[in-house]
């Protein structure tokens, strides 16, 4: 099913693409600019189109506060491009990704933030996060901590949440939005499980195999959602938020995989938050 010619010509020009970006990209960064986020956006849509995704969003990213913090589902490397593409934020990634070949430096030069699991690192990276929202960096974020196979949404770790009780300027609480993300339909047709894992990277799969094997296939439709923006004064705690924006992202992906997106429930209705929310949770849970 997958073509070994077509993955090859797409491989080649994403590859290409990628170095006649990469020298503008890094000479700008040399001269101070600030606008690296929508260059980066600008790269990654060119990229879906090259390697045959329609990225279809569902609603809008935040646009009346700078900046945000966007948490959304992970089943694989590839919604790093999907998301790249409609957000001018910085992605969030476990350390070891910084050491991947290729998507590593890619990761490093687009201003990713690396995060360490380690015990005794959570200090020095708490601050390297709210330097980045001082900044006024969005964050993208993927609280399940890894990725699955794209049939469902594990539960989001509360502790990830904990940007969220940064300020945003101002003393302002700090915007979230919740983003699902489905890989929903290959050539018109809906996607089963049989082919999900051909987009969904999880287990011991391999890397190039994966990539190789998902660049081979047909035109890919992925539909984004992006739901109400909250913040944490809207929860008892950071957990509750975390509950929150895991049901409101678990609901797109189903919804979505169903073919039952529909945008005046998914989207356009803000879910009430839970009780409890009257006392502003800026001290965490």
């Amino acid at each position: 099913m997958s073509s070994p010619f077509i993955a090859l010509l797409r491989f080649l020009g994403f590859l290409l693409w990628t170095l006649a970006a990469l020298g503008p990209y890094l000479l700008l960064l040399a001269v101070g600019w600030k606008g690296y986020s929508r260059y980066a956006r600008g790269y990654f849509r060119v990229c879906c189109r090259l390697i045959g995704f329609q990225v279809k969003p569902r609603g809008a990213p935040q646009a009346t506060a700078k900046p945000v913090l966007y948490v959304a589902n992970h089943a694989s490397y590839l919604d790093i491009i999907i998301l790249g593409s409609l957000l001018d934020g910085c992605f969030v990634a476990k350390s070891e990704v910084a050491g991947w070949p290729g998507f590593g430096f890619l990761a490093r030069i687009a201003q990713t933030v690396f995060v360490d699991r380690k015990r005794g690192r959570t200090a020095k990276e708490r601050d390297q996060l709210g330097a980045r929202l001082a900044a006024g960096d969005s964050l993208i974020l993927f609280p399940e901590g890894t990725s699955n196979d794209g049939n469902r949404v594990l539960p989001f770790k509360s502790s990830l949440f904990a940007v969220a009780q940064m300020s945003a300027g101002g003393g302002a609480p700090l915007p979230v939005q919740p983003v699902s993300v489905a890989y929903t339909r290959l050539d018109g047709q809906a996607i089963g499980r049989a082919l999900r894992p051909y987009y969904a990277w999880y287990g011991d799969m391999t890397l190039a195999g994966h990539l190789f094997a998902a660049l081979g296939l047909g035109r890919l439709t992925v539909e984004v959602v992006f739901h109400p923006v909250v913040t944490v004064a809207d929860f008892a705690d950071r957990k509750a938020l975390a509950n929150h924006c895991h049901d409101v992202v678990a609901h797109g992906v189903v919804s979505a995989l169903a073919g039952r997106l529909d945008d005046a429930k998914v989207v356009a209705r803000r879910p009430a938050p839970r009780a409890g929310a009257e006392t502003a949770a800026l001290a965490g849970g």
